[in-house]
């Protein structure tokens, strides 16, 4: 089955966790964000933030969890499924702090696409920090932008999701794929 592999991306704080629950309780095969499991494995070996002390290492960490993620869609016997950000996001907070990184990862952007990105933008009055979301309102602003700018450099149209509750929110993005 050619699974189609649906993005759902937006910076820190801006609802992806919160739809992709949504969408798992409406019987949706998602992936959910790697980001949080790979700082609390960093934390268990006393890094506390690893994306802030090593970003090149969390970086990669990160792009080999989320291209594990897109080879699983290719075992999944489901016409969709959803994933709570893609490749193209690591790229974004390595631009958005401006970091390098290897060719390849740039590289496996190119050669992993995916079928459709919705991108959620900041909203003030959703966002929250946490001990594993350290960016204030206005980097997840800028966040923002550096995601659409990578998404764009890969040629995806973007489709963005209006200011709605959580449900929907998840609605637009079902009705949108005709689901």
């Amino acid at each position: 089955m050619n699974t189609q592999k649906i993005v759902i991306t937006g910076g820190p704080g801006t609802g992806k966790s919160s739809i992709i629950t949504e969408l798992i309780s409406r019987n949706f095969m998602c992936f959910e964000e790697v980001s949080r499991q790979v700082t609390l494995e960093a934390r268990k070996n006393g890094v506390e933030q690893l994306f802030l002390t090593k970003p090149l290492l969390f970086s990669e960490l990160l792009l080999t969890a989320r291209t594990k993620q897109f080879a699983d869609t290719k075992t999944i016997d489901e016409p969709i499924v959803f994933l709570d950000r893609g490749l193209p996001d690591v790229l974004a907070y390595m631009d958005f702090f401006n970091s390098d990184y290897p060719k390849h990862f740039t590289e496996t952007c190119e050669t992993h696409v995916y079928d459709k990105v919705f991108v959620l933008a900041p909203w003030q009055e959703i966002f929250v920090s946490d001990s594993e979301r350290y960016e204030n309102f206005d980097q997840a602003v800028e966040i923002h932008h550096a995601l659409l700018d990578t998404y764009q450099r890969f040629g995806y149209e973007l489709i963005d999701v209006p200011f709605e509750s959580i449900i929907k929110r998840a609605d637009f993005i079902l009705e949108q794929l005709k689901l």
